[in-house]
């Protein structure tokens, strides 16, 4: 029986990708999918498979000075009352979040109009949104077991893994692209939707450290922000490096699969795209994040030996040289390291998610234990 489901996640890809994975999925079963999210994600809105896309008024706690503070309540006040409107009209079966403050109003909105709902919760450990609504939800998806979590929350968990899109379902464990003495070495640097200037600051200095015949076996893909572009390609003009730089790649899983090494951040979304589809690669969690998800997460891949987590502070030019001076130079040791990726991936988690959306909506899903 056809059911409606309201998904809301944060105006960023590492929250929409998730949502929509699932919202396609959804749709193949014959759900109707609607998405309440911010502003921010009018880029992705034409694309998101969803009936509408509702933005509703949000706002990320910052700081703790009282003015902001004041600010961030009323807009979430406001974000609220929109939200509750919102799910009075469209009597969803059921909420699903994904993380973000602008998931926040249209899950509280969902326990104040009684209706079933479920947190996905992406990272190694519970961000700060998720914790204010963990405990009114339905239920808990987490993508590996929870760092921390509450006793008493253990019981609305169930591991479904992180969904990915159908993109990365595409090339899931394509082969790893052969790596000879005479071959190029295909390498990805990325850091997010919007990319990182710190990459675009590093990497220049790192390979004019590389040795020459390294640096001439390179073919390197990376994302930049608009503003870095024309510096970076300029200097890797100057040291002679095959190089592709844009702001954003829309087939970023097909470059995932063709690299024989990634560099990039930790977030949940890229490592799960990463083991999905099995690839090497050096972790840079982005720093300063109160809560180290994404260290986290990049501690999570290194256990398994999928990934070599490094501190941005620690990554200098001559740290960063060294590494792929190792690397390009250990094909065997890559190769082991895409496997251990791949055996870490959850392929499936889509399907898992989705089947707990259908037990929640028909009101089947059960508490473990005493976590209620």
């Amino acid at each position: 029986m056809s059911k409606t489901i309201l998904l809301t996640a944060g105006g960023t890809g590492g929250h929409l990708f998730p949502a929509q994975a699932l919202a396609s999925e959804l749709q193949r079963r014959g759900h109707v999918v609607e998405l309440a999210t911010d502003e921010r994600a009018d880029q992705y809105g034409s694309a998101f498979p969803a009936r509408k896309t509702h933005i509703i008024a949000s706002e990320t706690l910052r700081g703790k000075n009282p003015i902001s503070l004041a600010k961030t309540a009323l807009s979430l006040l406001r974000g609220t009352l929109q939200a509750r409107s919102l799910v009075k009209a469209l009597a969803p079966d059921a909420v699903v979040g994904f993380g973000g403050y602008p998931t926040f109003p249209p899950m509280f909105a969902a326990r104040l109009t009684g209706t079933p709902s479920i947190l996905h919760e992406a990272n190694g450990v519970m961000g700060r949104a998720n914790k204010m609504l963990a405990k009114g939800v339905t239920a808990i998806a987490t993508s590996v077991p929870l760092k921390g979590l509450e006793k008493a929350l253990a019981g609305k968990c169930i591991e479904t893994g992180n969904p990915v899109r159908d993109a990365v379902i595409e090339v899931a464990g394509a082969s790893y692209p052969a790596l000879s003495e005479d071959s190029r070495f295909s390498l990805l640097v990325f850091g997010g939707s919007q990319g990182a200037r710190f990459f675009s600051d590093v990497m220049p200095e790192a390979l004019a450290k590389l040795p020459e015949a390294l640096r001439a076996k390179l073919r390197l893909v990376q994302q930049c922000r608009p503003e870095d572009l024309q510096r970076v390609a300029e200097a890797y003009a100057a040291l002679k490096v095959d190089a592709e730089l844009h702001s954003f790649f829309t087939d970023m899983p097909k470059r995932i699969a063709d690299s024989h090494l990634v560099i990039c951040r930790s977030g949940a979304s890229s490592v799960s795209e990463l083991t999905v589809i099995g690839r090497p690669s050096i972790l840079v969690p982005l720093p300063h994040a109160l809560d180290q998800d994404q260290m986290v997460n990049a501690e999570g891949l290194a256990s398994v030996g999928g990934a070599w987590p490094i501190r941005q502070t620690d990554l200098t030019p001559e740290r960063l040289a060294d590494e792929l001076a190792r690397l390009m130079t250990a094909p065997e040791t890559l190769k082991q390291a895409a496997g251990a990726a791949l055996g870490a991936g959850k392929p499936d988690a889509v399907a898992r998610l989705a089947d707990l959306v259908e037990q929640v909506a028909a009101g089947t899903f059960v508490v473990k234990g005493d976590g209620a």
